[in-house]
C-alpha cells in the first residue's frame, strides 16, 4: 500500500504497508515538536484514520522523538501502549513514563456507578499508602531517637536548635499579631452579648477557657503548619530536585537522623511554647477590648483569671501543642520525601502538606475535645 506522505529527510514520515502478518505502519524521521508542527495538519488526519486499528507499529527508523510525538502516537493507540510495537531501546523510557502516568478522565465520559466505586477505591488505597509511609517515618524516628538516647554525644543539637529557632522564635511575630486580633474580636463580640444580660464579668471566663483550651493551640498550629510545615516540605523537596537526598543515600547517611528527627523534635518543642505565647497575647487583646467595651479593669482581669479558669485547660492546650507539632512535622517530612525531582511535584507536594496538616490538626483537636470533655470545665 502506498505511503501517504514523503517529507524531507529530517521531517517525520508515516507509511502503511500490508504484509502476511497484517497491517504494518512504519515511522521514520524526527518525531519532535520542531519537526511535527510544520506537518501536523497533514499527519493528524492520517493518525486519526489509523486510530485503534490493529497493526504493527515499527518505530525503529525514528531518529528522535519527544513528548509531543509520543503523546500523538499515544492518543492514536487509545492512550495505552499498542501490543505490537517495535522501537529503539532509548525511546522505550518515554513510553514507559506514559504507561506509569495516571489516566485522565476524557471529556464527555459518562460517570457510571462502577467508575465511582473504582475512583473511591483508588482514593482509599492512596490514603492507606500515605498512612503506611507516615507510620514508617514515625517508626524510623522512634528507633533513631532510642539510639541517640543511648549515645547522647551523637544528638544533633545544632540542627535541633536551628529548627527550634526557625519554627519558634521566627514565628513569634505572626502568632502575636493574629492572637492579639483574635482576642480583641472575641472579646468585643462577647461583650456586646453579655451586656444584654448584665453578665459583664463572665467575659473573663469566656476568654480564658476558649483561648487557653481551643483557640490558642489551634491558631498556633494552623499558622505553624502554613509557615513552618510548608518550609520543611519545600526544603526536602528541593533536596530531592537537586539530588542531595540521593547523595546522602550514596554516602550511607540516613534521611531520618539528619533531616527528619531534628525537624520533629524542634517543632515538638517549639509549638507548645508558641501556644503559651499565643494564649498570653490573645488574652492581652481580650483584656484591652473588655476594658474599652465593658470598663473591666486590668487588675480585676488578672486577679480573676486564675480563679475562673482551671489550670488544667492550660495543660491541655500545651499538650495539644506537643501533639500538633509532632503531626505537622511528620506530615511535612512525609510529603517532602515523596516529592519527585521536578518543580511541578514540588509545588503540589508543598500544597498537599499544608492542607493535610491543617485538616489533621482540626480532626485531632475534635478528638481532644471529645476525650477531655470533662477536664478543666468543672468548677
Amino acid at each position: 500500500m502506498g505511503s501517504p506522505a514523503q517529507p524531507d529527510a529530517d521531517g517525520p514520515s508515516l507509511r502503511e504497508l500490508q504484509a502476511d502478518t497484517g497491517a504494518r505502519i512504519e515511522l521514520a524521521g524526527s518525531w519532535t515538536m520542531q519537526g511535527l508542527i510544520p506537518r501536523l495538519t497533514e499527519l493528524a488526519p492520517l493518525l486519526d484514520r489509523l486510530e485503534h486499528r490493529p497493526a504493527t507499529w515499527d518505530l525503529s527508523a525514528v531518529r528522535a522523538i519527544d513528548h509531543m510525538g509520543a503523546a500523538l502516537l499515544w492518543r492514536t493507540w487509545g492512550r495505552r501502549r499498542t501490543e505490537r510495537l517495535v522501537l529503539r531501546p532509548e525511546h522505550d523510557a518515554l513510553f514507559r513514563r506514559l504507561d506509569a502516568a495516571e489516566p485522565t478522565p476524557q471529556a464527555g465520559a459518562r460517570l457510571t456507578p462502577t467508575a465511582v466505586v473504582a475512583a473511591l477505591g483508588f482514593a482509599i488505597l492512596r490514603s492507606l499508602g500515605h498512612v503506611r509511609d507516615v507510620l514508617a517515618i514515625l517508626g524510623a524516628f522512634v528507633i533513631d531517637l532510642m539510639r541517640l538516647c543511648a549515645r547522647p554525644s551523637t544528638i544533633p543539637w545544632r540542627e535541633i536548635s536551628a529548627n527550634i529557632y526557625r519554627t519558634g522564635a521566627q514565628a513569634l511575630g505572626i502568632t502575636a499579631l493574629v492572637g492579639f486580633l483574635i482576642g480583641v474580636v472575641l472579646s468585643y463580640l462577647a461583650s456586646n452579648q453579655l451586656k444584654i444580660f448584665g453578665a459583664d464579668i463572665f467575659v473573663v471566663n469566656l476568654l480564658g477557657i476558649s483561648i487557653t483550651r481551643e483557640l490558642g493551640p489551634v491558631l498556633a498550629a494552623i499558622l505553624v503548619a502554613g509557615r513552618s510545615g510548608s518550609s520543611m516540605t519545600a526544603q526536602l523537596g528541593v533536596m530531592r530536585v537537586t539530588q542531595e537526598l540521593d547523595a546522602l543515600s550514596v554516602m550511607g547517611i540516613g534521611h531520618t537522623p539528619r533531616l527528619v528527627l531534628p525537624k520533629i523534635i524542634g517543632l515538638a518543642v517549639a509549638l507548645p511554647l508558641l501556644v503559651v505565647w499565643t494564649d498570653a497575647v490573645a488574652l492581652l487583646g481580650g483584656m484591652v477590648a473588655a476594658n474599652v467595651e465593658l470598663g473591666i479593669g486590668y487588675r480585676y482581669f488578672f486577679e480573676s483569671l486564675p480563679n475562673v479558669v482551671p489550670v488544667a485547660n492550660l495543660y491541655l492546650g500545651v499538650g495539644k501543642g506537643v501533639v500538633f507539632g509532632l503531626l505537622i512535622a511528620l506530615l511535612a517530612c512525609h510529603f517532602g520525601l515523596r516529592i519527585r525531582p521536578n518543580t511541578e511535584s514540588l509545588g503540589a507536594g508543598t500544597t498537599s502538606a499544608v492542607v493535610t496538616a491543617i485538616t489533621i490538626v482540626i480532626l485531632v483537636d475534635a478528638v481532644f475535645a471529645i476525650v477531655f470533655r470533662d477536664v478543666g470545665l468543672a468548677f
